[in-house]
């Protein structure tokens, strides 16, 4: 593994992404190949090999001619992420990677193999604008908005390991998808619900996941959630909440100054009402600053005076990045803290926390990288 000195590097501003097949629709795709100077069915070709086959060798596509492949392959298929560091625990079923992109910024993803399922936690920003105190990413800062493809390619990048048979278990498929990694998933609202679309279009024109297996998480960009809901994408908003109140979000999350605590809820609510699926409350318990029983209450109180059935709460045992003056609740607060929003008829479930021993807090590996 190189060292941490060994992987300095300087990220390029202004650039732009190649163009991947992954940022085109299906139409976009057969326009390109033509524009290639090839036929319009070999986009179908392309399509079918990179998400029914999960090929990133373009010598097995013996389908194509190899003039013809060499060509489309350099106009459509440019590499996009090149690893940087691969760190695993839970016996190699949490898998977390750090990646180049074309101008040297990071990113990361993390993939998650449980009894049931694999989810792949992925980036839509290099880096993070909000701002949030205790996020690793947040103190790094923005550095840019991914494209749909760099977004797409990090499960399919996971998607390939499983295959292969990389990840203990055997060869598997995602099944799952949280943007819950670096960045603010509706600050790059365009690039975002693309990726939500070739992930969930049926194979061959994209991955063929079910929306309903598809969480998108927010801050509470409150016009954007709301484009989110006219959307009409059958995914999961979660709500990073962090704290009930203003006073303290307003803290927490500095975004909170511009879209308080009652209007997010409105808007998340409203996603619930349009679209059915029950919203998911993020909120990082953090010793001596959010995790007072009182707030429990407050939260069970602002939560429940919108209704039943609408939400679900998941606490999440703060993973304290180096040197950082937050850390994760005690035990008992923790306790406290589940049992009074279960008491108000709160649906509440300790988010698993895996990661902690290889920097699984969101940023911190590429901050060390």
């Amino acid at each position: 593994m190189p060292s941490p000195a060994a992987l300095t590097f300087t990220v390029r501003r202004g650039a732009k992404p190649p163009r991947h097949l992954a940022d085109l629709s299906p139409a976009q795709r057969r326009t390109a190949v033509t524009e290639l100077g090839e036929q319009a069915f070999r986009a179908g070709q392309l399509s079918t090999h990179y998400f029914a086959r999960l090929v990133d060798d373009s010598a097995a596509m013996t389908d194509v001619p190899a003039g013809a492949r060499e060509r489309l392959v350099a106009g459509l298929l440019p590499p996009l992420l090149s690893p940087v560091r691969h760190l695993e625990c839970d016996g190699g079923a949490t898998r977390k990677s750090v990646w180049r992109l074309f101008d040297g910024a990071l990113v990361e993803s993390v993939l998650m193999r449980y009894p049931d399922r694999v989810t792949m936690c992925v980036s839509s920003q290099a880096g993070c604008g909000m701002n949030c105190p205790f996020c690793a990413t947040g103190q790094a800062g923005l550095t840019r908005n991914l494209s749909t493809a760099e977004i797409v390619e990090q499960v399919l990048a996971g998607a390939r390991a499983l295959n292969r048979g990389e990840v203990p278990g055997g060869p598997g498929r995602v099944s799952h998808v949280v943007f819950m990694g670096m960045g603010e998933p509706l600050a790059n609202y365009r690039a975002v619900l693309e990726a939500v679309r070739r992930l969930t279009d049926p194979a061959p024109d994209g991955l063929g996941l079910s929306q309903r297996h598809v969480t998108v998480s927010t801050v509470g960009l409150v016009p954007r959630m709301r484009q989110l809901t006219d959307a009409g994408l059958a995914v999961t908003l979660a709500l990073s909440l962090h704290a009930p109140d203003d006073e303290l979000r307003n803290e927490l999350v500095p975004v909170n100054t511009r879209w308080p605590v009652a209007e997010v809820l409105d808007a998340a609510r409203e996603h619930h009402a349009r679209t059915g699926r029950r919203v998911s409350i993020e909120y990082a318990l953090i010793r001596d600053v959010n995790d007072q029983a009182w707030r429990a209450d407050l939260l069970a109180r602002e939560l429940v005076r919108r209704g039943r059935g609408w939400v679900h709460v998941n606490p999440i045992p703060l993973n304290p990045t180096p040197g950082s003056r937050w850390t994760a609740s005690r035990p008992a607060d923790e306790r406290e803290f589940v049992r009074r929003l279960r008491s108000a008829g709160v649906p509440t479930t300790v988010r698993d926390t895996r990661g902690r021993e290889i920097d699984g807090a969101c940023g911190q590996l590429a901050a060390t990288s």
